[in-house]
C-alpha cells in the first residue's frame, strides 16, 4: 500500500514524518506534496486529484490535509470533497461503508492542537513545560483554544524558557513535539478524526 499526502506547509511534513509510521500499516509507503499555503493547495486541488484519477493504482490512497485557521470547518470540507467529486474519485465522506481512495482531514484550529493533545509529548521536547497543561483552563480542549493555538503554543515554550528571543521555529517545533508523540493517548478530536481516518483509508 502507497499513500500519497498533499499537505499546505512544511510543518505538517514535519509532524507526519515522525507520526505515520504509527499510523499505517507496516510496510506502507509515502510520499509528501507541500503546497504553498492553504489556498495553494486548494487552488490546484482538483487538477491534482484529476491527474491522480487517470493512473492511480489500487493500492494506492490519498490524504489532504489542511489547517482550518479560522475557515468555516463545513465549507472548507465541503470544497475539499467537491475537488474530489470532480476527479471522479470516492472519499470517505462519499463512500460510506465502501473501500475510497481519498481522506479529506481538517487541523482545527491547527495543527498545533495536535501538540496540545499530548502534553507529556510536549514535556518531554520542552523541559519546564508544565505536564498538567491538560488541565489548565482554557486548554482542556486542544481544537477549541482560543486566540489562536499557535500563539498559546508560543506563550507555554516561551514561559517553560524555549524561544524568548525569538519567534517559534515551526518546522523545528513540529519535529521536536512529534518525535515523542503517542498517538493513542492523543485527547485532541481532530488528530483521533485522522486516526480513525487513516484506519479506513488504509483498510
Amino acid at each position: 500500500m502507497h499513500l500519497e499526502v498533499l499537505l499546505e506547509e512544511p510543518s505538517a511534513e514535519a509532524a507526519l514524518d515522525n507520526l505515520l509510521p504509527a499510523l499505517l500499516p507496516e510496510g506502507t509507503t509515502w510520499r509528501f506534496h507541500v503546497f504553498s499555503g492553504k489556498w495553494d493547495l486548494l487552488r490546484h486541488l482538483t487538477s491534482r486529484l484529476r491527474g491522480y484519477a487517470t493512473w492511480l493504482p489500487d493500492d494506492w490512497r490519498i490524504l489532504v490535509l489542511v489547517d482550518r485557521d479560522g475557515t468555516d470547518c463545513e465549507q472548507l470540507l465541503e470544497r475539499l470533497e467537491r475537488s474530489a467529486a470532480a476527479a471522479g474519485l470516492a472519499t470517505k465522506l462519499s463512500h460510506r461503508g465502501g473501500r475510497f481512495a481519498v481522506l479529506n482531514r481538517l487541523a482545527i484550529e491547527e495543527l498545533e492542537a495536535w501538540f496540545f493533545g499530548d502534553v507529556e509529548a510536549l514535556s518531554q521536547a520542552y523541559p519546564g513545560v508544565s505536564p498538567h497543561l491538560a488541565h489548565r483552563r482554557g486548554l482542556r480542549s486542544p481544537d477549541q483554544i482560543a486566540g489562536g493555538t499557535w500563539e498559546a503554543l508560543q506563550r507555554e515554550l516561551q514561559r517553560a524558557g524555549h524561544y524568548r528571543n525569538t519567534g517559534l521555529p515551526k518546522i523545528e517545533v513540529a519535529t521536536n513535539v512529534s518525535r515523542h508523540m503517542v498517538p493513542a493517548r492523543n485527547t485532541s478530536r481532530s488528530f483521533k478524526g485522522l486516526v480513525l481516518g487513516l484506519r479506513a483509508l488504509m483498510a
